[in-house]
Formats: structure tokens, C-alpha cells, sequence
């Protein structure tokens, strides 16, 4: 089967074409690389998957999510080794995602000014977030470089740079975001400079050392948000840059629509919860406005993917509800290069395994998505579907 076949990711290979997708683990409490965080990655590597993808590695404190992500630099050096080595030992590759939150970082949790395309008011952000000047561009440009290099020099074997979701970067390319009337807004070229500028440094950055890969939103999912047309225009120019080993494509908008990346079941009461019970009556109908519901299909994005496979050459990355052996076996002969995985593989850690011993077919992850809020707890981001004995056998 193609899916357990080696495979190459610009300068890396792996052993086979799964990827644990990146989804915020929850265990870098004060921004530390835990012991806890070290076993997550180490039980995906060993469940089979070909790299497992860190999530959440903010290339600077203000672009942060909130103060408990943690930031790449030396403080972190020495335990994202050590997380390097962990996945490595089990046979797989190891990925971060670098990103900068920009409108969804909580700058009051962070206590470091954020930054935007254009001046705008943000719910996450609990305030104004300023418009980011020529400056703060060359700087948080540079950041990603620096960030990437020292991953690099950790052991990491791939760079996944956030184009996704309205982080920073994916808020340059959306034009519900973007009202500048400099080289940075306006049309698509302008708008999706500043995200190539990075792609360009990182690669520089890191040479031939390391795959750079990227998260890229197919659309935002949000009126007047970045558009499939639009999209495709900036991943083709992404292309000729020639920064890039492989896109993964992604869509929705952490500050807008958090549930366009799901789909499946909306654990509305679970997210109240997570907040001060004072501020359940305002919380309430601000979530039921960003999170709307959709039906959750098997590889919900796969329909629109296929647009990017036919326009462009480079390998890329399907993501969004593959639970399936023969989901995985579909995509690969339609010509994506890999298959990334995300609910599926916090539920069955193992599954990519299980799959290649011929002991399962399909994953068991039932879309209820009540693992979102969990990123809130002690324990970290968990599947509470999962019985306790099998998470102590892990």
C-alpha cells in the first residue's frame, strides 16, 4: 500500500506518508518544554506515523497565542532537543509549526503587544491590535529565520509555517483582514508578500538542512475572507518562489469560524466552562457566533483540495477528517504526497500501526470534538472518549 511507503519531503524521508497534524497539545505549561509534552510526540512516534508535528512554536512572546505557548529560543533549546531525540528513538521524523497568533493572540494573557494587518479590534486579543508597520514586518520576518534555525539546529527535521486559520500570516492574505494601501494590501501578489517573504527567509535560513512545508488556508471560511480563487493564485506565486518542499492545506479562522477546521459536533457547554463563570452570559453567544456547525464528513476538505492538486506541480498535504485506511490509500492515488491527521490520532495514538499490521481499517474518533476544550486542563489536550486504562498504557 502507498500509505506505508517511504517517502521523500525535500532534503528528509519518511518511513511512511502519515503525518500527526499539528494540534496544540496543552502540556507547555508556562511555555516549557514538559516531560509531558516529550511523552505526547514519543507515544505518536511510536503508534507508527512517519512525523509528528509540535504545535503551536511562536517565533517571538507577542506572538504567542497566550502565555502558555511556548516561544522558540534558548530558554526552549535544550528541551525541544530532548523532544527531537524522543521522536527520533521511535523511528519517526519530527515537525514544528512556527507561527505568529497576530488578531488571536491574547496579548493581555501574553503581556506583549500583538499585531495585524490593519488596526482592528479582537475578541481573543481583548482589544485593539495594531496595524503592523515596515518594521515590524523585517522583524517578526527575521524572528521566524532565527526560530527556524535554532529548531533546526535542535534535531527538528521540518519547518510547518502557519499560512492558516488568521494567524498573522493568513491575516496578510485574507481581505477581510487586510485594508492596508501599501505594497502589503490590495491585490492577492500584495497581499500574500509578506507571507512569502517568510517562506523565503526560513528556507534561507535552513538551506537544504530541513523540509519547509507550509499551512495554507484554502479559504477562510467567513464573508468577504480570503477566497478559493485567491488562494490558488498565492499558493501557484508560493510555488515559483520555490521556498517550499510541500503545502498542507488547511482552511477556517481561529478568530472567526474555529469550527470550518472541524467539523462535527460543537461542545458549546465545554468551552463555557473552560472560562470564568461570571462571563458565561457574554461567552455564550460570542462562541455560538465563531463556532457554527457542519456536518462532519470523511475528509471534508478533500473536494476542494483537488483543485490545488490539479493547478499546481509541488507535493502537498491532505488534511481534514481522514480516519480511514482507504481514505488515506484515495488520496495518495489521486496525487497528494501525504495524509495528516489529527482527532483521529489523539483518540488512537496508535491507529497508523494498527493500519500497517492489518488489525484496522477505520479509526474510531466519533467528531464530538470535546477534545478542544480540554487544551484548557491540567492534563493537557486529551480525548475524552479514551478509556483512562488505555491513556495509562501510552
Amino acid at each position: 500500500m502507498r500509505v506505508f511507503e517511504p517517502a521523500r519531503l525535500g532534503p528528509k524521508t519518511l518511513r511512511n506518508r502519515t503525518i500527526k497534524a499539528a494540534t496544540f497539545e496543552g502540556r507547555t505549561r508556562r511555555g516549557e518544554v514538559t516531560d509531558a509534552l516529550v511523552d505526547f510526540h514519543r507515544e505518536q512516534a511510536a503508534g507508527g506515523v512517519g512525523m509528528s508535528t509540535v504545535a503551536y512554536c511562536a517565533v517571538s512572546p507577542g506572538g504567542r497565542v497566550f502565555r502558555d505557548c511556548l516561544v522558540v529560543g534558548e530558554d526552549t533549546r535544550a528541551g525541544l532537543t530532548r523532544l527531537a531525540e524522543a521522536v527520533h528513538h521511535e523511528g519517526a521524523l519530527v515537525s514544528a509549526q512556527l507561527g505568529h497568533a497576530g488578531l488571536v493572540a491574547d496579548s493581555r494573557s501574553n503581556r506583549q503587544k500583538s499585531l495585524a494587518p490593519s488596526r482592528r479590534l479582537s475578541a481573543p486579543g481583548k482589544g485593539l491590535v495594531p496595524a503592523a508597520t515596515s518594521t515590524d514586518i523585517a522583524r517578526v520576518t527575521a524572528d521566524f529565520a532565527r526560530a527556524a534555525r535554532l529548531l533546526v539546529d535542535s534535531g527538528f527535521d521540518c519547518l510547518e509555517v502557519h499560512l492558516g486559520h488568521n494567524y498573522l500570516l493568513s491575516s496578510f492574505l485574507s481581505p477581510n483582514l487586510n485594508k492596508r494601501k501599501d505594497g502589503y494590501g490590495g491585490s492577492i501578489t500584495n497581499r500574500s508578500r509578506f507571507p512569502r517573504d517568510v517562506l523565503k527567509s526560513v528556507r534561507d535560513a535552513v538551506g537544504d538542512e530541513a523540509a519547509v512545508i507550509a499551512k495554507l488556508n484554502m479559504v477562510d471560511g467567513v464573508a468577504k475572507g480570503l477566497t478559493l480563487d485567491d488562494s490558488l493564485e498565492a499558493a501557484r506565486l508560493i510555488e515559483a518562489d520555490g521556498a517550499l518542499d510541500a503545502i498542507e492545506l488547511t482552511g477556517g479562522s481561529s478568530l472567526l469560524n474555529g469550527m470550518y477546521f472541524f467539523r462535527g459536533d460543537v461542545p458549546l457547554e465545554d468551552f463555557v466552562k473552560t472560562q470564568p463563570r461570571a462571563l458565561a452570559p457574554v461567552v455564550r453567544p460570542f462562541l455560538k457566533r465563531i463556532l457554527p456547525t457542519y456536518p462532519f464528513e470523511e475528509a471534508f476538505f478533500l473536494p476542494m483540495a483537488r483543485q490545488f492538486r490539479a493547478a499546481l506541480d509541488m507535493p502537498l498535504i491532505l488534511l481534514g477528517g481522514v480516519n480511514k485506511l482507504a481514505t488515506a490509500e484515495q488520496a495518495l492515488a489521486e496525487g497528494f504526497g501525504f495524509v495528516a491527521m489529527g482527532r483521529a490520532l489523539l483518540r488512537e495514538p496508535n491507529l497508523v500501526a494498527q493500519w500497517e499490521a492489518g488489525t484496522k481499517t477505520d479509526g474510531v474518533c466519533i467528531h464530538c470534538n470535546r477534545c478542544a476544550p480540554t487544551i484548557y486542563s491540567r492534563a493537557g489536550t486529551s480525548c475524552v472518549e479514551r478509556s483512562p486504562a488505555a491513556q495509562a498504557q501510552s
